[in-house]
């Protein structure tokens, strides 16, 4: 009874806790226990009532929790009111050390202003004194540099007294240096005494050095009028020699201690700034004394009203020039550049004289061109003179192009406008005079197989000549600028003369096949050619990296142009080359079309030859050239070796690749997918391409059946043996079938093809070539 009694109170209870349970929502603001606790019992007990007999032991372990956070909440709460006692304790001993650093920043700085304001009087005093000490110290220093100026005067009046020159000089080399080092100071004064010191024992020093320096030159019977072999000593070594040698290095290497205090004291002649002359030392002293009476020379003769100075005759001054530098070279070699490489010095003896006497050059240059600057004859001759002049200074003497030239006073803008104006007119007129000829179209060299590859006819060889030679005037130009434009007045040149080519080529346009047809297209291709190879050049590659620059700077080109000129995938030539390119293209386009007409009207009996009624290859004895294909294989023939003969070699082979295109898809269309075919008629076929049209085309390549694939995959379909044909066919038709019905794993019709050695030819095409064929089987089908 009792058991009965608690199981209905159990029941009752759960009862109710399930329906608290359906009760009791979450509240998400808060801290649900309710919900919690719910949560609790349902997940410990359930609705399993069994598991309230473990209710006792789910108390206490509960309770046990209960009471470790009962704990842990009394350790808590007991030790914080201790770190936050100790936090407040630090922070009140932080603020009293504050306040006391405070209290005695504020006595330290009560002091301090108290010992300025005591000081105050002696800092016046003071900064008076300094000032007092200073100003002392610069008079001092300023006496001092007085008084060593003077010492070293003393010195060297001390050393010439006792005929001591190198001292002396030695001394006015270091007085020199000092001079260099006082160019910053303020004091103006100063300056002036010692620059007037150095000056007065320069000259002094100069004087006399320089009268030793020109006795021992006289003796050696300077300078030398004749070449090496004819002068009188110089070289040669009489008994007195090592005297006169030992003389001339010890004045040579004095004068070159004069070479600071002369560089101070004199300022070298310079031509006005728009010949942008690169910067350049002046000539070393002793040099400038070996050359004053060659200058007097040059200046006598080529100056004021003497006969030799004439405006149409600047190869007298050249060839001078020329003659001295070449006189003097050995002697100076063997003579003076041990003693300078013996002082230390990094200076070429030979550079510098031949530097000096440039100089003489552009001086004259600079004075003359402007009264021959609009003649055109005078000024073309001084032109032509000077580069020659470069080009043996350069090749010849060793001149560096670093170093002032006449090409920088050629360069001057109006001079080189004219000299543009001036090659661009010329040019012209030999443009002119080579078309006119009337060897303008004939090859030089038509009479020697070896060398007449390209039958250049004399126009355009003469005219890459023309644009070769502009080439070598211009390259020594010294700025990328000048040379890009000379570039661009011979893209200007070969346009015109595409042009004019061009021109001619309408002319003779009737006659496609002609001579002169012909002629005009060798030339073309020989132009574009040798343009082609002038852009892998240096020269140019050079030049187009400048134009790269130039054109990056401005601008003026699309980035897609930029990027192929950087990437060298273009050339400085290639619009030029392009254009030219067309022209050959058209003009090839033209002979094939004429010669592929003649050869179409040729074949018109060959296209209604009966091919069905042809007798087979057994009911002929031997096989013979079907007559109606005479006509067209002899014009080809014809016209085959008359254009071999007239074109270049590789003109000839683009021409006659074109034709065998032409004439192989002719035959291809009209012929024979116009027809029919019997066993014979294939046979014959076969035997007119196979034994006649190739062979005619077998002196220009090994295969030439490669070049009419048509014809010749045309031919094995038409000659395949019945059982070879029908198989093929079912093939192709299942082939077809299969394509349709989208079968896989079936025989392959190109594979099938290619077996047979078709490739060229498509499945369609295939198939139409059998129903060509005129004999079938009957298979029952």
């Amino acid at each position: 009874m009792l058991l009965c009694v608690n199981s209905i109170a159990d029941t009752e209870n759960m009862a109710t806790v399930n329906v608290t349970k359906k009760e009791v929502t979450r509240d998400l603001d808060h801290c649900d226990i309710p919900y919690y606790v719910s949560e609790f019992v349902e997940r410990e007990v359930g609705n399993d009532y069994d598991s309230l007999r473990n209710l006792g032991s789910l108390i206490d372990k509960l309770s046990e929790n209960k009471k470790q956070l009962e704990e842990q909440v009394l350790t808590v709460s007991s030790e914080v009111p201790k770190r936050i006692q100790k936090a407040l304790k630090n922070a009140e001993d932080s603020k009293k050390s504050l306040n006391r650093l405070l209290e005695e920043e504020a006595l330290l700085s009560d002091s301090i202003d108290s010992h300025l304001l005591k000081a105050e009087p002696w800092m016046e005093e003071l900064g008076v004194l300094i000032s007092q000490v200073e100003e002392i110290e610069r008079h001092l220093s300023y006496l001092k540099w007085i008084s060593r100026i003077e010492e070293l005067s003393d010195n060297i009046q001390q050393y010439l007294m006792t005929n001591n020159v190198p001292e002396a000089a030695s001394t006015l080399a270091f007085m020199a240096e000092l001079d260099i080092k006082l160019q910053e100071s303020s004091c103006s004064h100063l300056l002036a005494f010692v620059r007037s010191t150095v000056k007065f024992w320069h000259k002094i020093l100069k004087d006399k050095l320089s009268s030793d320096f020109e006795e021992v030159l006289t003796q050696l019977r300077w300078p030398f009028v004749g070449p090496p072999q004819s002068q009188a000593f110089g070289l040669a070594a009489p008994a007195n020699a090592p005297d006169i040698y030992n003389n001339l290095e010890t004045l040579f290497c004095q004068l070159l201690k004069l070479q600071t205090s002369d560089e101070l004291l004199t300022k070298p002649k310079q031509l006005p700034e728009k010949y942008s002359l690169p910067p350049s030392p002046p000539i070393i002293l002793p040099i400038q004394i070996m050359l004053n009476p060659l200058q007097k020379r040059f200046k006598y003769h080529f100056t004021g009203n003497k006969p030799t100075n004439v405006l149409n005759k600047p190869e007298w001054y050249l060839t001078q020039v020329l003659m001295w530098i070449g006189n003097h070279s050995k002697f100076l070699d063997d003579k003076i550049q041990p003693i300078l490489d013996k002082a230390g010095s990094s200076v070429n003896a030979g550079l510098e004289f031949s530097r000096a006497l440039v100089m003489l050059i552009l001086e004259k240059l600079a004075a003359d061109i402007p009264f021959l600057l609009y003649d055109d004859a005078l000024f073309c001759h001084l032109v032509d003179e000077v580069l020659q002049f470069e080009r043996e200074l350069y090749s010849v003497h060793g001149y560096l192009s670093t170093l002032p030239s006449c090409m920088h006073i050629l360069s001057e803008e109006s001079c080189f406008q004219r000299w543009l104006t001036v090659e661009k007119k010329f040019a012209l007129q030999k443009m002119d005079s080579m078309l006119s000829s009337e060897a303008a179209w004939i090859s030089q060299y038509k009479d020697i197989t070896d060398i007449d590859e390209m039958k250049v006819p004399d126009c355009a060889e003469t005219f890459m000549t023309l644009l070769l030679v502009i080439t070598d005037r211009y390259k020594n130009l010294p700025t990328a600028s000048r040379k890009l434009q000379f570039l661009g007045l011979q893209k200007e040149l070969v346009d015109d003369f595409r042009i004019r080519l061009t021109q001619v080529m309408k002319e003779e346009s009737r006659a496609s096949l002609g001579f002169r047809y012909c002629a005009i297209l060798n030339a073309v291709n020989y132009i574009a050619t040798v343009l082609a190879d002038w852009a892998d050049n240096v020269f140019f590659l050079q030049l187009q990296q400048a134009e790269l620059e130039v054109c990056a700077e401005s601008s003026s080109v699309s980035q897609l142009q930029l990027g192929q000129l950087a990437s060298m995938e273009s050339s400085v030539f290639d619009e030029m080359i392009n254009l030219l390119e067309r022209l050959k293209q058209d003009m090839l386009s033209r002979q094939v079309h004429h010669v592929f007409k003649e050869v179409t009207d040729a074949a018109k009996l060959y296209k209604k030859e009966r091919w069905l009624s042809l007798p087979s290859q057994a009911e002929q004895a031997v096989m013979s050239l079907s007559s109606t294909a005479c006509p067209m294989l002899l014009t080809l023939r014809d016209r085959l070796l008359q254009l071999e003969q007239q074109l270049c070699h590789s003109l000839f082979k683009i021409f006659w690749q074109m034709l065998a295109e032409k004439v192989d898809t002719f035959i291809y269309q009209e012929i024979i997918m116009a027809n029919h075919f019997n066993e014979g008629g294939a046979a014959q076929l076969q035997f007119d391409m196979s034994r006649n049209l190739f062979p005619l085309f077998s002196h220009y390549c090994k295969r030439p059946e490669n070049y009419f694939k048509h014809i010749k995959e045309a031919c094995i379909i038409l000659n395949l043996n019945v059982g070879s044909a029908l198989l093929l066919k079912d093939v192709l038709q299942s082939a077809s079938e299969n394509e349709a019905s989208l079968k896989p794993n079936q025989p392959s019709a190109t594979a099938a093809l290619n077996e047979l050695g078709v490739y060229k030819l498509a499945q369609r095409d295939v198939e139409i070539l059998l129903n060509l064929r005129a004999i079938w089987p009957n298979t029952g089908k």
